[in-house]
């Protein structure tokens, strides 16, 4: 497996990140939000798709998942040839899409894996069901090196209230470190919270943005990817994805009649 090997690498060659992701024909959110991230960061990203969407910044309009199988092939085609040296999950689309790149992932347990575990459009469309609710914390928390969930996401994760004990319940489940951002909740400012088994590890405190963002949620996962793809340690990779991602969101703008979307290359 060309995790860490190449004979035709040159050591000036970016780091390449693998990401399951759905496709956003607007741009906002998915893989073209991945592909931006990573490449900001000075990474190659290998995007495999996982389901289509019809989309725009309002809302979901439409999703259709992948077949399992060809989802498996795309990441397979890309393994046999390519070096990886980190794993970003964001939505999955299915329960058979999620206990495939389960079975995956459990063939590499030295790859870091961050996973945003994306559960609702931002127009508020339900993006998973039960099945799919079921497999991602039985089978996808165990390999996740880095779980990314806003506060809605790890109430519903775990069907708790208060975000510590939600967070100690992701934990439980297996997930080395969990990253509970404070975006949709009503504070004057955005605390985003990073907790381990052991309690908080940091805390970091954000300006609030005025608007709706589409894709925030991505930019931060995948740009995490990034610097751990570069060898940075977790703690030093979460604080320079925020920093990133928050300067995205301040750069953004407002395309369409809905969202704002993050502003990930600058110039």
């Amino acid at each position: 497996m060309p995790i860490a090997h190449s004979s035709h690498r040159v050591s000036s060659a970016p780091p390449a990140v693998l990401v399951f992701a759905g496709h956003d024909p607007g741009g906002g959110a998915g893989i073209q939000a991945d592909i931006e991230a990573l490449a900001a960061a000075g990474c190659h990203a290998l995007p495999v798709i996982t389901c289509l969407t019809v989309q725009n910044t309002q809302n979901v309009l439409h999703l259709k998942p992948l077949e399992a199988d060809w989802v498996l092939a795309q990441a397979e085609a890309l393994l046999a040839d390519l070096p990886i040296a980190a794993c970003k999950i964001g939505l999955l689309g299915s329960a058979a899409v999620a206990e495939a790149v389960a079975g995956w992932l459990r063939r590499y347990p030295q790859l870091p894996v961050v996973f945003d575990p994306v559960l609702a459009a931002g127009g508020g469309r339900d993006l998973s069901g039960t099945a799919l609710l079921q497999c991602l914390c039985e089978q996808l928390l165990p390999l996740t090196t880095l779980l990314t969930p806003n506060s809605e996401e790890a109430r519903r994760l775990t069907g708790l209230d208060e975000l510590p004990a939600a967070a100690q319940r992701l934990l439980a489940l297996g997930c080395q470190r969990v990253l509970i951002t404070g975006t949709h909740e009503a504070d004057a400012e955005v605390v985003n919270t990073l907790y381990s088994m052991t309690g908080i590890l940091n805390r970091s405190v954000w300006p609030r943005l005025p608007g709706s963002y589409h894709g925030s949620g991505c930019t931060l996962a995948a740009a995490i990817a990034a610097q751990l793809a570069l060898g940075q340690a977790l703690p030093t990779a979460v604080a320079i994805a925020e920093s990133y991602t928050w300067h995205s969101l301040r750069r953004g703008w407002r395309p369409g009649a809905g969202q704002y979307l993050p502003r990930r290359c600058p110039g």
